[in-house]
C-alpha cells in the first residue's frame, strides 16, 4: 500500500504535459524583487521577450516573461496556479492574464539559429547589391521561416520544463510566467505582478 501510494504521488508530480518549473534560487533575495504575502514570499525578475530555460535562452516576440520563486516556512506547501498571477503594464486598468506555455510555443525562436531561407535571402541581397540591384524587390520581402519540427518540439519541451508548475506543491517552487505583449520592451515604464491565490493577495513591483 505504501509503495502504491508513493508511485501515485510521483505520477501526479511528473505528468508529461504539465509544467515542471525551474530550480529555485537559494533565497528570495537572489531575485531582483520580493514581496511578502501571508506566509509566502514571492520573488521575481522581468525577462522581457527572453525565455530563460535550463538548456538554452529562447525568445518570443508575442509574449513577455517573468521568472518567479515562491518561498515559505520549512515544510510549507502551497496550492499554485498560473491563473493566480496577472501583470499590469504601464499602470493600465486591465492587467494581462498569465498564459500557458502551450500558447507560447508557436512563437518561440532560438536566437542562435539561422534558417536556410534567411541565409538564402542574405545571399540574394548581396548579389543584388553587387549586380546593380536586379534582385532588389525580392530582397525587401521577408522570407517565410520554416522551423524544423524537431527544433519546435525541443523548444516547447524546454519551455514546458521551465514554466511555473501548478497544484499542491512543497515550497520553494520556481518557474516562468508568460503574458501576451507584442510591444517593445523599451516602451514599458512600469510592471506590477499581481497575485491573488491561496496565500492571499498582493503586488510585486518588478524592475525594468
Amino acid at each position: 500500500m505504501v509503495l502504491a501510494a508513493t508511485l501515485c504521488m510521483y505520477a501526479q508530480e511528473a505528468r508529461p504535459n504539465e509544467a515542471q518549473g525551474l530550480p529555485p534560487r537559494a533565497a528570495p533575495t537572489d531575485y531582483q524583487c520580493q514581496a511578502k504575502i501571508g506566509d509566502v514570499t514571492i520573488a521575481g525578475e522581468f525577462d522581457g521577450h527572453s525565455v530563460p530555460t535550463e538548456e538554452q535562452t529562447l525568445t518570443t516576440e508575442d509574449f513577455i516573461v517573468v521568472e518567479i520563486g515562491l518561498f515559505g516556512k520549512p515544510g510549507a506547501r502551497m496550492e499554485i496556479s498560473r491563473d493566480d498571477f496577472s501583470l499590469r503594464v504601464n499602470g493600465k486598468k486591465t492587467p494581462l492574464a498569465s498564459q500557458s506555455y502551450v500558447v507560447v510555443a508557436s512563437s518561440l525562436r532560438d536566437p542562435t539559429w539561422v534558417s536556410p531561407e534567411a541565409e538564402k535571402a542574405k545571399e540574394q541581397s548581396k548579389t543584388s547589391i553587387g549586380g546593380g540591384g536586379g534582385g532588389q524587390e525580392s530582397s525587401n520581402t521577408p522570407p517565410v521561416i520554416h522551423i524544423p519540427i524537431e527544433m519546435q518540439r525541443s523548444m516547447t519541451q524546454h519551455t514546458q520544463k521551465a514554466a511555473l508548475p501548478s497544484g499542491d506543491r512543497a515550497l520553494p517552487q520556481a518557474g516562468l510566467l508568460f503574458f501576451q505583449y507584442r510591444g517593445k520592451e523599451k516602451g514599458i515604464n512600469s510592471l506590477e505582478l499581481i497575485y491573488s491565490g491561496a496565500a492571499g493577495k498582493g503586488t510585486l513591483t518588478l524592475q525594468r
